[in-house]
């Protein structure tokens, strides 16, 4: 088996040559300062925007160099996803003029099964976890004669992602932390080889969901193990086991890997979305989640970038996490509480709720709650309001008026 410091430095050669190619069909994204961000955390915090990426995330940049080793040696390739690297690997063999099959499993997405087919991959469905879908994969890829695309763990998939890497040095050259989302590894793999070449001194801190603490396990225990994932909104993340090579080289270069919970990548996809105007999914935001909620300790006013990795969302998923944010900052509360089972009682309620600039929003009357005073109904209220305060001023005058209500959210 190649030593370490020989797969670093044939990665990072291989990442030289990377730029070249990968260069040609992508975006160099761009990487900017942001004044809220910094402020909330007391770093200097830049976003590397890797979601305004083709296909919307950074893996493209491996799917690429990696096909670009295969032109003309093989008709098409396989690759077995539920997401991002299912589109880089599309859009890579539409560029190379490659066939290309992608295999997800039956519970993925209509976007995303949509988005791939969009970029001219045929896409079997089969299974219902990934692991069901890889072993589909490489079925066809022995059955056609086709390449299969590992997601993660092979060199030239790393050396693609070190592009990234490369770009961030060269419009940062005084950085002076980099934190990183972790799924299989290969992402950070690439940046740490790109980064450590040109600038030792640079802090790497990879960043993983406390649901899948597969790096986190694995470095503790001195080698790969296999974790149960539990869900989680950075399902880009959800990797049961880390890749041998990049194990190795994370051990190798990586300063350190923080958890953060599924409130903390929460929380950073909606202050992204309304402070940043920045659309990322759970695993693109878990950089700034990690950054936000303190788990990268002694950043304080020092350069660090939050590489955002990807933007391929869930709408659905989005508009759960949107709400759950507006009643995580109070711009959206619930408010429980007993009026007289009579004409009027509500109209008057609403009034008082105007009053103070709230919109209600959903209203359920719930006549069968026993602890109700008699001939009194029960009712839940979720409003949208301008502050936390204006939520205590408008119980304050129900409770005038005579009406019995509290907070239960936001």
């Amino acid at each position: 088996m190649t030593n370490v410091d020989e797969l670093i430095n044939d990665i990072y050669n291989r990442s030289l040559e990377a730029r070249k190619v990968v260069s040609k069909y992508i975006h160099h994204t761009p990487l900017d300062y942001s004044t809220t961000f910094s402020r909330m955390s007391g770093a200097r915090v830049y976003l590397k925007y890797e979601n305004l990426q083709k296909t919307g995330s950074f893996k493209v940049r491996g799917a690429l160099y990696k096909l670009s080793k295969l032109v003309g040696k093989v008709e098409g390739v396989v690759a077995a996803s539920a997401g991002n690297h299912a589109q880089g690997v599309a859009y890579a063999a539409k560029c190379f003029g490659m066939k290309a099959v992608i295999v997800m499993p039956e519970v993925a997405s209509i976007a995303k099964v949509e988005a791939t087919k969009g970029y001219g991959a045929e896409v079997v469905l089969y299974g219902t976890i990934y692991d069901e879908a890889e072993e589909k994969a490489r079925e066809i890829a022995r059955e056609r004669g086709y390449e299969f695309i590992p997601a993660f763990d092979d060199p030239d998939i790393i050396a693609g992602q070190a592009t990234l890497g490369h770009e961030i040095l060269e419009d940062l050259e005084d950085v002076d932390v980099v934190v990183v989302p972790i799924g299989g590894g290969g992402l950070i793999s690439g940046i740490s080889v790109a980064l450590r070449k040109k600038k030792p001194s640079i802090r790497i801190v990879g960043v993983e969901p406390a649901n899948v603490p597969k790096f986190t396990l694995s470095l503790r225990a001195g080698h790969p193990v296999t974790v149960k994932p539990k869900p989680t909104v950075a399902d880009g993340l959800a990797v049961k086991r880390p890749g041998q090579l990049t194990f190795r080289i994370i051990r190798e270069l990586v300063d350190e890997v923080v958890t953060v919970t599924e409130d903390e990548l929460s929380q950073a996809i909606y202050l992204l979305l309304e402070r940043g105007k920045v659309l990322a999914e759970g695993a693109g935001a878990a950089s700034l989640a990690a950054i936000l909620s303190g788990k990268v300790r002694g950043i304080e006013g020092k350069k660090t970038v939050a590489v955002i990795s990807g933007g391929n969302i869930d709408l659905t998923m989005l508009n759960r996490i949107l709400v759950r944010g507006l009643a995580f900052t109070g711009r959206i509360a619930t408010i429980y509480g007993y009026v007289p089972d009579q004409p009027g009682m509500l109209a008057k309620v609403a009034t008082i709720i105007g009053k103070h600039r709230a919109n209600i929003l959903e209203v359920l009357h719930d006549r069968s709650d026993i602890q109700a005073p008699t001939w009194h109904t029960a009712l839940r209220v979720i409003i949208e309001v301008p502050s936390r305060e204006e939520v205590k001023k408008i119980l304050e005058e129900l409770s005038r008026e005579g009406f019995e209500f509290y907070q239960i959210s936001g």
